[in-house]
């Protein structure tokens, strides 16, 4: 009797040990996947900003060619 409540101690220490590695792991994919979504949030607006300014930059060049063309 006294082997078997050994076995179940040792069985749920096993299975302790590895819910704690599980959880280490999903905090840290956790952190993982937000540093990529900050890093992506960060190109997007980069882009954005690149955008504005060539759209920008191209109204601008349409306007002179319609003042040219007058």
């Amino acid at each position: 009797m006294a082997d078997i409540k050994q076995q179940i101690f040792q069985e749920l220490t096993h299975l302790e040990e590895a819910a704690a590695k599980l959880h280490g792991t999903a905090i840290y994919a956790g952190k993982q996947t937000d540093l990529e979504v900050a890093i992506l949030t960060e190109q997007v607006r980069t882009l954005r900003d690149k955008n504005a300014r060539a759209a920008d930059a191209i109204d601008k060049s349409l306007s002179i060619l319609r003042k040219l063309k007058k």
